[in-house]
């Protein structure tokens, strides 16, 4: 492309990294001077969708980017406060006449982004958006009548036959910006990258670290030790059996593409290839989430199914505070919880149980769990803990059954059959034997006593019986949902896909 910009600004969001970015690659086609520039949104960091994992992870990772321009002689743009009107004047003050972002598919996203695009183009800068975040946009994987998948599996055949005959690489945006980068004399002194602190959020040294280099680690690690077995292991939590890798997804720290391409690789690798595989499946159910969201904004706030929407959802606030807390006396639920509060992150298979507890054995409204999801999670994403949600509440696209309902203690003694997940997150629970730990109820008394694990003092009681929530649940939700099957054992069974 030849050069049409004697200065482009490159509005990063959730793209934080200079490798594999698909807006700055292309500003760098375009331009003779690049500026890089995050705008932090007060409003947002304030509000009540953003928790401390998360802020402090893109705080971290901010400085990371940092640090990586001022390597190369530039520097960061980090301005706070309107978009629109912030992104002006740093234009005004660079003489830049283009912008160049990655697309969100997040509706507010969309929104500030057109008010942002209207407000520029009216001060005569050209403005550029690109796909980034995902794999394949959002219209690049349709059916043959051009209608948007709402199934999984096909989708997913669609997604890869794409992809043997129009792959996506990742693109050297790093090297073809350089040389191009604005002296960081010239971008003049931006505000310094705050403290979680500073908008009311406490740090911690348990949440996942953010920043590029940080990405690329956590990526070694997994292709050298972890993706080879990632099939066999990834459903269990006292495991190091998952990647890792979605607060950098989330953050953006590393490219889709990159991702893809590396399992690719090692795809065809006998000993890695089912690992490669189910990996992949998980990052084509990312992008699987993020289209469906784009084509139904209405998902950020209602229900995919409309007949979910008259689910006679109780309220319990006490049941939902114990939830949050990991008190309802199911170990495995309560240790996930326990995980999520103190780290900043939860293990997959744990966030479909706690997810099918409180919108099954609770009958609370799935909206208050991805709510404290959005709190917690580091890699928290609207695309994805919605798509989650809603799947294990049988209330979305392709989602569960309503009436497979997960039994806690049976996900617990199958994914964490020797309670080594559970001893770790509940010290309480450490010296039960193995068959007592995820029923712990069941424990002989005198046991209890000997073993300083009294149930009702040193641990809760079940909140509620599994055996009158599942017939609970079948009524209320087969009342909205449609016909109430045949009792079945497999209702409770664990065969179902781990997400």
């Amino acid at each position: 492309m030849s050069l049409r910009y004697p200065v482009s600004i490159v509005w990063l969001r959730r793209d934080l990294r200079l490798d594999d970015n698909v807006a700055l690659f292309r500003a760098a086609e375009a331009s003779d001077r690049i500026v890089c520039v995050f705008v932090l949104d007060p409003a947002l960091l304030r509000g009540p969708r953003a928790g401390a994992p998360i802020v402090q992870f893109f705080f971290e990772s901010l400085t990371a980017l940092r640090g990586a321009l001022r390597a190369h002689h530039s520097d960061l743009a980090l301005l706070e406060g309107d978009a629109g009107a912030v992104l002006g004047e740093l234009a005004l003050r660079v003489r830049a006449s283009a912008l160049f972002f990655n697309v969100d598919y997040e509706p507010e996203a969309v929104a500030r982004d057109a008010r942002v695009a209207q407000r520029l183009r009216g001060a005569a800068i050209d403005v550029h958006a690109s796909t980034d975040h995902v794999y394949f946009g959002a219209g690049e994987v349709l059916r043959n009548d051009g209608v948007p998948y709402t199934v999984y599996t096909p989708y997913r055949r669609r997604w890869e036959a794409r992809f043997a005959s129009e792959p996506h690489p990742p693109v050297p945006s790093a090297r073809a910006a350089r040389g191009k980068l604005l002296a960081r004399a010239a971008i003049g002194e931006t505000r310094d990258v705050p403290r979680p602190e500073q908008y009311g959020h406490r740090s911690s040294e348990a949440y996942p670290r953010g920043g590029l280099a940080e990405a690329h680690r956590v990526l070694d690690g997994f292709l050298t030790k972890g993706l080879a077995r990632y099939d066999e292991r990834r459903n269990a939590p006292a495991l190091e059996g998952t990647s890792r890798l979605s607060p950098h997804l989330r953050a953006g720290t590393i490219g889709i593409r990159t991702l893809v391409h590396a399992a690719s690789a090692l795809g065809g690798r006998e000993t890695a290839s089912s690992g490669a595989r189910a990996w992949t499946g998980e990052l084509i159910w990312r992008d699987f989430y993020q289209q469906l969201l784009h084509h139904r904004p209405q998902l950020a706030h209602e229900p995919f199914a409309e007949a979910a929407k008259s689910i006679a959802y109780a309220r319990d606030d006490a049941g939902l505070a114990a939830w949050c807390e990991g008190r309802t006396g199911y170990p495995i639920v309560d240790a996930a919880m326990i995980q999520l509060n103190a780290t900043g992150w939860m293990h997959n298979r744990l966030r479909m149980i706690v997810a099918s507890f409180l919108t099954k054995h609770l009958l609370i409204d799935y909206r208050e769990g991805e709510r404290y999801f959005e709190r917690q999670l580091a890699d928290a994403d609207l695309a994805a803990n919605n798509g989650g949600w809603q799947w294990a509440a049988s209330t979305g696209t392709d989602a569960a059954p309503y009436f497979r309902i997960f039994n806690p203690v049976v996900q617990g003694r199958t994914f964490d059959p020797g309670g080594a997940f559970v001893k770790r997150m509940i010290p309480a629970l450490a010296e039960l034997p193995p068959k007592y730990v995820h029923a712990p109820w069941t424990t002989p008394p005198l046991l209890q006593a000997q073993l300083g694990c009294v149930i009702g003092r040193d641990y809760p009681a079940p909140l509620v019986d599994h055996a009158f929530a599942r017939e609970r649940a079948l009524a209320v939700y087969g009342a909205a949902l449609g016909r109430r099957p045949e009792r079945s054992a497999a209702d409770d069974d664990t065969n179902v896909h781990a997400r």
